[in-house]
């Protein structure tokens, strides 16, 4: 497949597929709230209103629009309110009229328009008309659509109907000081059938889009394969770290070491094994010392083109974790793509955020560049079956405490919505390492240089979360080990000594005796 065909198929199935999830979420939103009409209507909270004047008046009621026909088959939807006196001796009246007539008979008149409610914790603001006039008894006008008056509670009902609407609680004598309390009401037979037409459309665009998205990165995963290198040369990110200098090390073995202490030698060495997902990322030594305050600003292109990236991620990880679960292998060109992803995310990552490690402005590719960060993943011949049900999220459960940890918010506060009284978390604040990076930042912007031991330590963060990401999207069955591996690139472990063993002095011929 040709890398533009590719590119298209996968931007139609992210689009196909984020419609129909939105059509789908929307149908379920529907269907929910169809089935809650217990008594024919879904119901609000409870409000209390009170202003001083002689009326409160709705905001403008746009039912419909022009040309809808009067009557229709089905009931296209059916207002209900209940209005109850807060003084029990007052009579209370409610009612319904076009929004001429309401200007018209309470024109001159002292009454509130009602702008805005938020019911936890409730709050009402009004909009003060003022008037000397003094308005007729409202239930003895013509123009009403539909009202009720009386003592103690009240119903209306209301067919909604095209025009410009207004709902007015008064005094039954349309004396000054109204306050009342009001709940409203609404049902129509459009949300069943509704919620079906989502659900179906919904459907069938992810019947479409999900296969577009999976040929589509499959084809751009072909184009993206391991980097080419010389034949022995060492990974990407592998290495010695500059000025790294191992002492050479001798097998226990050889000197006569009993098994346990050759057990825990080769403990050690496994302890220090390379991950086969290696983050790598070369320091700009002629960084700028402000830059970094805008380079947030110009990744927005990356970070778009990402956040629709993220989500083909993730159908794909979920195509892959089938695919493993009935042949044990992970398509190839699907690994590819989503190491890709990841790769590309990384690069903004360094540049951006996560290290602002270079000036250097990314890359907008998948595949292997010459960008000073990188990433890659060993590609796994066989992964268990098994695991795939399981390392994702309940494996991985120490590893993403920490990482929350590292790379979480810092704190939590509780919000509050303005319609319906529902509630929401929000989380704001700067991560750990988001205080590491703003440290070495600032400390750039003031010296001219970025600290060397604060970068290796950043990268080690980035170095731990980056496994997880890859053990959590099913790349590797190797658990990711619980340390930090600082450096721009990951050294190869140096063995550990012997015990007893002595190190040769530098400039002489010695050797370690047994």
């Amino acid at each position: 497949m040709r890398k533009t065909a590719a590119i298209i198929m996968l931007i139609l199935g992210i689009l196909l597929s984020l419609v129909g999830l939105t059509a789908l979420a929307g149908g379920a939103v529907a269907m929910a709230v169809g089935s809650a009409q217990g008594d024919g209507f879904l119901t609000s909270g409870t409000a209390r209103l009170s202003v001083a004047s002689h009326a409160l008046t709705s905001p403008q009621l746009d039912a419909i629009g022009e040309g809808v026909p009067p009557r229709l088959p089905f009931d296209l939807g059916t207002l209900r309110l209940r209005a109850a006196p807060v003084d029990p001796a007052k009579d209370i009246f409610i009612g319904i009229a076009s929004r001429t007539d309401v200007e018209k008979y309470l024109s001159g008149v002292y009454h509130s328009e009602l702008l805005d409610v938020e019911m936890q914790p409730f709050r009402a603001e009004y909009r003060d008309i003022p008037g000397t006039a003094v308005p007729a008894a409202p239930a003895r006008q013509t123009f009403w659509a539909a009202s009720a008056t009386g003592p103690g509670e009240q119903e209306l009902t209301w067919d909604l109907a095209a025009g410009n609407w207004s709902i007015v609680l008064m005094n039954a004598d349309a004396s000054e000081g109204v306050a009342a309390t009001l709940q409203a009401g609404a049902r129509s037979e459009l949300i069943r059938p509704a919620a079906t037409g989502l659900l179906a459309g919904g459907a069938v665009a992810l019947v479409v889009g999900v296969p577009l998205l999976v040929f589509g990165a499959m084809g751009l995963g072909r184009h993206t394969g391991p980097p080419t290198r010389e034949p022995g040369a060492p990974n990407p990110g592998y290495g010695p770290r500059p000025g790294y200098n191992p002492q050479p090390g001798y097998p226990a073995a050889q000197h006569g070491h009993p098994p346990q202490q050759q057990d825990q030698h080769l403990a050690g060495l496994a302890d220090r094994a390379p991950y086969p997902a290696r983050l790598s990322g070369e320091l700009d030594p002629g960084l700028s010392r402000g830059l970094w305050l805008v380079k947030w600003f110009l990744a927005i292109p990356h970070f778009v083109v990402l956040v629709f990236l993220w989500f083909a991620f993730a159908v794909t990880t979920i195509v892959a974790g089938f695919a493993i679960l009935f042949t044990g292998r992970y398509p190839r060109a699907l690994f590819n793509f989503n190491v890709g992803v990841m790769r590309w995310n990384w690069r903004v990552a360094f540049y951006a955020y996560a290290a602002a490690g270079t000036d250097r402005y990314p890359p907008f590719t998948l595949a292997h560049t010459d960008y000073p960060a990188d990433f890659d993943v060993d590609y796994p011949e066989r992964l268990s079956r098994g695991l795939v049900l399981v390392k994702w999220w309940l494996l991985a459960i120490p590893h993403l405490l920490i990482v929350a940890a590292l790379a979480g918010t810092a704190w939590t506060w509780r919000a509050e919505t303005t319609d319906l009284g529902t509630t929401y978390e929000r989380s704001t604040g700067i991560s750990l390492l988001g205080i590491l990076v703003l440290v070495a930042v600032v400390a750039l912007l003031f010296t001219g240089r970025y600290l060397r031991p604060l970068f290796d330590l950043v990268m080690g963060i980035n170095r731990w979360i980056y496994r997880v990401m890859a053990y959590t999207a099913l790349m590797r069955d190797e658990y990711p080990p619980f340390r930090l591996d600082q450096g721009p690139g990951e050294a190869p472990p140096q063995a550990p000594q012997p015990a007893g063993q002595e190190l040769p002095v530098p400039g002489t011929d010695a050797t370690p005796q047994p």
